[in-house]
């Protein structure tokens, strides 16, 4: 198995490098469910922050391409179940992407709620 870096999923969902991007879409296209590809969370983290920051997409456009890397077979997702939830708490408002997810690892853990300075990720009704 190949893990991947968030520069080529990034090349892959927003097509903006057409000799990367036509690398990263080779790349794709490659797998299968017997030879899939490693997806991180660290990564997806990341990417929804590129795609925030760098391309200004909305909640709703990251989170349709999560749910796309989601759903796909060929990948192997650390934490797939995870991801979903903090994904779908990220699309519904509140917090950013990395405070969903430190709240459902939270919650896996048994954690009652998190303890933050953040003053919004203490609002939300998804941090415990």
């Amino acid at each position: 198995m190949i893990a991947l870096d968030t520069n080529v999923v990034l090349r892959f969902l927003v097509q903006d490098d057409p000799p990367q991007s036509a690398r990263a879409v080779a790349f794709f296209a490659s797998l299968s469910v017997e030879q899939p590809a490693y997806l991180c969370r660290e990564v997806i983290v990341d990417l929804v922050q590129v795609l925030e920051r760098n391309y200004r997409l909305s909640r709703a456009e990251i989170a349709a391409a999560i749910d796309g890397l989601l759903a796909a077979r060929e990948l192997v997702v650390e934490s797939r179940e995870m991801v979903g939830q903090a994904v779908e708490h990220y699309r519904q408002g509140g917090p950013g992407f990395l405070d969903q997810m430190i709240v459902v690892g939270a919650r896996r853990a048994g954690c009652r709620s998190v303890v933050t300075f953040d003053r919004q990720a203490g609002m939300t009704p998804h941090s415990g």
